[in-house]
């Protein structure tokens, strides 16, 4: 039983560690990382789905936007820009295997911007 408890707890991304570790690190970037990957998420989803056949019309996009944005819950750190709470709904909202690759592309966008910052700081 306790168990189960800690698992209702835990975040939707903690279910996939690569997903999880690319949250977190995303989570701790600044402003302007944020809302750039949470564009490229944004359309990584959408071209995933329409290779996929999920969106064959753009209600079916626009539905997929909508899904989780009348949420009341608005105390999430990710929730704090449009932009990024649009990205994380549609994250959300894909399958398991979907998340899971979208994941891996996450996890690379994250640590190309941060060399990138830092190779412009030196």
């Amino acid at each position: 039983m306790k168990e189960e408890y800690s698992e209702q707890q835990r975040r939707w991304y903690d279910k996939d560690p690569v997903l999880s570790q690319a949250m977190r690190t995303l989570e701790m970037s600044d402003d302007g990382t944020q809302i750039k990957i949470a564009l490229n998420l944004i359309k990584i989803i959408i071209e995933h789905n329409i290779e996929n056949e999920k969106f064959e019309a753009v209600e079916d996009l626009i539905s997929a936007v909508n899904t989780g944005q009348s949420d009341s819950r608005n105390g999430r750190w990710y929730d704090i820009d449009n932009t990024l709470k649009t990205a994380m709904n549609m994250l959300q909202n894909c399958p398991e295997a979907t998340q899971h690759v979208i994941a891996k592309e996450m996890a690379k966008m994250v640590v190309t911007k941060i060399k990138e910052d830092e190779d412009s700081l030196d």
